[in-house]
């Protein structure tokens, strides 16, 4: 008869207490290898935190400097006054927004003079409300005052021209009309010059009450107005600049609406860009700092598998262990994102401070508290992203396989992988949860869903094909060294052999050290690309003074007259200009486009230029330039194409006065730089379409700006029809925004990559308690310490070279891939892939022996008795 069978114990979990308590006890037993993954999240999330936050506050300065060179967040441009109707329509829109303020800016043109000389000047007149105008910026002038104080009363302010070409000063009285003001003040600097009207005579500027009051403007007279818009701060949720941009188009159907952006390209390019780079700078940041803590966190499970095998051994579960090493590992993540997060506010404050005087702009700053979450999560997510999937492999592990894992190799060829993968369902499962936040985190870094999907699986992609190609380099080398191993020296011969050697991690090294490698060189060969662009859409070598009123007699005798100007450092750049009326669009006449935001009266009579070659300033987006003089097309600036849905191979039919009607073909659709007299202009036709046309010239010179009153007073003299037009001020304004932006993107690219070579040099250091146990067992066998330092520095040399290959390449292409989609050149940069494949090999060889240098003075009895 069988004896009962003897009740047990019901097994009793771990409580969290006494986990936490065992875990803290690991975590105290090495201090330093647990600094390794606290150095990595650290410093992931501080890059992340203090590029971010500060490249948040530094887009909303830019965002300012572009609002102020348009005096406003939105404008909308009429050419005639402003009807009641919509007035009525544009308080609507106010009053839906509340904090919206508005005011009115009037351009036209008139007759001026200032006694005793009868003879009246043609001036660009604008009158605005100097209480509201502008809303961003300011209105310099000389002497210095308020723009409300030198317009109060009958008073106007003046450009210097007007007073070089009437030989007036400030305090004479200048005649407009039937009224006269009194010179209050000359304007030195216009804030929205740049996206006004271009003009025909040199700036006054009057209040508004006093063109209501000076009889200039009646019904039918030939004005224009421009309506600004300065929207709350910040805005209620779920408005944007763009839906308010759309609600004003609706109220005024026919005005042409730009927001701030659209203001000049330099500046919008700029930002644009910067933006670019700044969202993968954080994405870079976030990704490397992952990348250390899969290194160093991987290394310390299989480290503690030992560990592991005895407490499964002597009864502990599963839950159990995975229990102590989710509050490990979560503790070690918190610990390094709360560190990043304080080392990157403190790197965001510090910036201004440090770099003061080479941030000429003012930054403001503000705690990034979304970049902060983004910063902790980001660590939080990426430690149980790379140690659940090891831990879980506890589940399944007895442990005398675990005591046999580093001597003995699992199934090889694809039925292994298979089973692996079999068996590893749920680590799998659970790396596509983590991935998916990690997308989540990347679309709320780059704010956008698409970039942060393809970042992602870009990264998934890449990831993949390293390791794959990390499996075939280590099998191709081992197939190699089968065949030569008796040929090679034995340093040399035990160094490669290390890399595929039972148990090894060279195929995560790999794809890990080749993926950093690839983001970081990726960083950088985008920031020089796109600083490149940058720089040429803001040259100090582009005009600051604009001639206008040039006739084809003058063009050859003004070109030789400024040749020979002292402070001219430039040719000047002249471009004629035919008037034209274009017919027809589509096949549509201009009257079925009334009310769709097209400017009907500038294509009525519009402003036409040839040129056979690409002009300098433009760049061609769509289509290719003229073939010769004689075809028949045209060339269409993008602002104007996307307003009248013109593409390639859109017809156009136009009147010339010489040459009568032309049916065109567009055949190229271009940007311009804004700064180029070319790109001011919106159509270009072969010249053979405009031969024998009238045509009068205007063009643009640099010259130095302290230089530029007596080059308008020589001018003057000489050519008195010539009206001059000087930016300089904003030019120079400009130079100085696209220098802050390039000092920034240099300065935060360089941080990122120093921070993601630290990362990557944790990593490798991650590694060391293999070498130390490799180490013991050459000692052992008689090896001396400079045989082992060889067989070492042949191993982690050659782990530099083939990660920095697999990573150059795909830096390459990534930034291949990004720089087309924004429209930028790209150009192989051999210098910079030398310098990352030396530098890889340089860095792997230099952290592994800072790493490992203890090792070499380590006894065998004193590894094995920590055994």
């Amino acid at each position: 008869m069988a004896s009962p069978a003897i009740p047990t114990a019901p097994k009793r979990a771990l409580t969290w207490r006494r986990a936490t308590a065992i875990a803290l006890r690991d975590l105290k037993s090495a201090p330093g290898k647990f600094g390794f993954v606290v150095l990595s999240v650290a410093i992931g999330v501080a890059a992340l935190v203090g590029v971010r936050g500060f490249a948040e506050s530094f887009r909303r300065t830019l965002g300012f400097e572009a609002r102020s060179l348009m005096a406003g967040d939105l404008s909308a441009r009429i050419f005639g006054l402003p009807t009641p109707a919509e007035n009525t329509r544009i308080q609507a829109v106010e009053k839906g927004l509340p904090g919206t303020r508005s005011t009115w800016v009037t351009e036209t043109l008139s007759m001026a003079s200032v006694a005793p000389d009868p003879v009246p000047l043609l001036v660009t007149l604008k009158a605005v409300d100097p209480t509201a105008y502008p809303f961003y910026g300011e209105a310099k002038l000389q002497p210095s005052m308020t723009l409300q104080q030198a317009l109060a009363g009958d008073s106007a302010v003046v450009a210097d021209e007007f007073l070089v070409r009437l030989n007036a000063h400030v305090g004479q009285s200048l005649r407009l009309g039937d009224k006269t003001y009194r010179i209050a003040a000359v304007l030195q600097q216009e804030p929205d010059r740049i996206s006004a009207g271009a003009g025909m005579g040199p700036r006054v500027m009057i209040s508004r009450a006093s063109l209501d009051a000076s009889g200039l403007i009646a019904p039918g007279s030939r004005a224009s107005a421009r309506l600004l818009l300065k929207l709350p701060d910040p805005l209620p949720k779920g408005v944007t600049p763009l839906s308010v941009r759309h609600d004003l188009e609706a109220a005024m159907p026919d005005a042409q609406v730009m927001d701030y952006r659209e203001g000049n390209p330099a500046i919008t390019d700029g930002l644009d860009r910067a933006t670019a780079i700044l969202s993968l700078i954080c994405l870079v940041a976030m990704v490397l700092g992952a990348i250390g803590v899969a290194m160093a966190m991987h290394a310390h499970l299989e480290q503690r598998m030992d560990m592991l095998a005895i407490l499964k051994a002597i009864g502990a579960g599963s839950a159990d262990l995975l229990r102590i090493f989710l509050i490990q590992t979560l503790g070690l993540g918190l610990a390094g994102g709360l560190l990043g997060v304080a080392a990157g506010i403190g790197v965001m404050k510090l910036l201004p401070a440090v770099f003061g005087k080479l941030l000429p702009v003012h930054t403001v700053l503000e705690v990034p508290w979304h970049s902060i979450a983004a910063g902790l999560g980001t660590g939080l997510l990426t430690t149980l992203l790379f140690c659940l999937p090891p831990l879980l492999d506890v589940r399944a592990v007895r442990p005398v396989l675990v005591l046999r894992r580093l001597v003995e190799q699992g199934p090889e060829g694809i039925g292994g992988w298979v089973a692996k993968l079999r068996a590893r369902w749920l680590q799998l499962a659970i790396a596509l949860v983590v991935l998916a936040a990690l997308v989540g985190i990347a679309w709320a870094l780059s704010d956008s869903a698409t970039v942060g999907f393809w970042f992602a699986a870009g990264l998934t992609g890449a990831l993949a094909v390293l390791l794959v190609l990390a499996f075939l380099l280590l099998r191709f080398l081992r197939w190699i060294l089968n065949r030569v191993r008796l040929h090679l020296p034995s340093s040399l011969r035990h160094g490669l052999a290390n890399l595929y050697r039972p148990g090894n991690q060279s195929a995560a090294v790999l794809a890990s050290l080749g993926t950093g490698v690839m983001l970081i060189l990726s960083v950088y060969l985008m920031q020089s690309s796109l600083l490149r662009e940058i720089k040429e859409t803001a040259s100090p070598k582009l005009p600051n003074m604009f001639l206008i009123d040039i006739t084809s007699d003058e063009a050859p005798g003004l070109r030789d007259f400024l040749a020979h100007q002292h402070g001219v450092t430039e040719p000047v750049d002249l471009m004629p200009i035919v008037r034209g009326e274009f017919v027809s669009i589509h096949g549509k006449p201009l009257d079925q486009f009334k009310g769709q935001h097209v400017p009907l009266r500038s294509l009525q009579n519009s402003e036409l230029t040839w040129s056979d070659k690409l002009p300098e300033g433009l760049k061609v987006l769509k289509g290719a330039w003229f073939t010769g003089p004689d075809v028949q097309q045209i060339a269409v600036a993008d602002w104007i194409a996307d307003r009248l849905h013109l593409a390639i191979g859109s017809s156009m039919e136009l009147d010339t006065a010489a040459n009568g009607r032309h049916k065109l073909t567009v055949s190229t659709i271009y940007k311009g730089d804004g700064q180029h007299t070319s790109s001011r202009e919106s159509f270009v036709l072969p010249s053979g379409a405009l031969k024998g046309e009238v045509a009068t010239w205007y063009g643009g010179v640099h010259a130095q700006a302290a230089q530029i009153p007596a080059i308008e007073r020589a001018l003057f003299q000489a050519y008195p029809t010539v009206t001059v037009i000087n930016i300089a001020d904003i030019l120079t304004r400009i130079e100085t925004v696209v220098d802050q932006i390039t000092f920034v993107i240099h300065f935060l690219a360089g941080f990122s990559i120093f921070a993601g070579l630290t990362i990557l040099a944790s990593s490798i250091a991650s590694t060391r308690f293999r070498r130390m146990r490799e180490a013991v067992v050459l000692k052992t066998l008689g090896a001396t310490r400079m045989r082992i330092v060889r067989t070492f520095s042949v191993e982690f040399s050659v782990l530099g070279l083939l990660a920095g290959m697999v990573g150059v390449v795909f830096a390459n292409l990534l930034t291949r891939v990004l720089l087309h989609r924004m429209q930028v050149g790209y150009h192989i940069n051999w210098p910079g892939a030398a310098v990352a494949l030396i530098g890889t090999a340089i860095l792997a060889t230099g952290t592994g022996w800072i790493a490992s240098y203890r090792i070499l003075g380590l006894r065998p009895l004193e590894v094995l008795r920590e055994e």
